[in-house]
């Protein structure tokens, strides 16, 4: 029914989170009604994607010089004080309050069952790692900021126990929803 162009990149698209066949169908017909210099731009903006790296140390997305991200190459942050996310996005918006001057690591998307799939074991063990060269085996803080639902608790516990006796001090951030006086 559509051409082969369409067609895939409904294909493509649609396996992208909340955006379904009807959405990405949606989305082909209005890049293609912006025209060919709108498309091209798109498409440029998706191929400079694979420019992106990963940071060794905290696993957020960069395109910095060099391994490292901005954060951990900053001199000006705490490298002993690590707080894990689970995301980017909650990296991201941490950061955006700019009050926490400790490294981050994000662990990965946390799967609805108990248990680390195998990348989230070998990043646990790069935290690890880290830990043990860079810090004199022992981190001062680890801040747990996990999503607080049932597997997010449940994942901050199997977090908490991995890198128990890597610090000195393991905490959680939680967010108080109640309204302020």
């Amino acid at each position: 029914m559509f051409p082969q162009p369409i067609k895939k990149f409904i294909d493509l698209f649609s396996t992208l989170p909340s955006i379904g066949p009807r959405q990405a169908t949606r989305l082909a017909f209005h890049l293609i009604a912006l025209g060919k210099g709108s498309t091209a731009e798109f498409a440029q903006a998706i191929a400079d994607l694979q420019k992106l790296k990963t940071c060794p140390l905290c696993f957020f997305i960069h395109a910095q010089i060099g391994n490292e991200c901005h954060i951990c190459n900053n001199p000006q942050r705490r490298k002993d004080v690590i707080m894990i996310v689970e995301k980017e996005t909650d990296l991201m918006s941490l950061e955006k309050v700019k009050r926490y001057q400790g490294r981050y690591f994000i662990v990965g998307d946390l799967k609805k069952n108990s248990a680390f799939d195998t990348e989230q074991k070998l990043r646990i063990n790069t935290l690890k790692a880290y830990i043990k060269n860079h810090l004199d085996n022992q981190a001062e803080e680890i801040i747990l900021a996990i999503n607080p639902t049932t597997h997010g608790d449940l994942h901050t516990s199997l977090i908490a126990q991995e890198l128990a006796g890597v610090s000195k001090k393991i905490t959680r951030l939680l967010i108080d929803y109640s309204p302020m006086q």
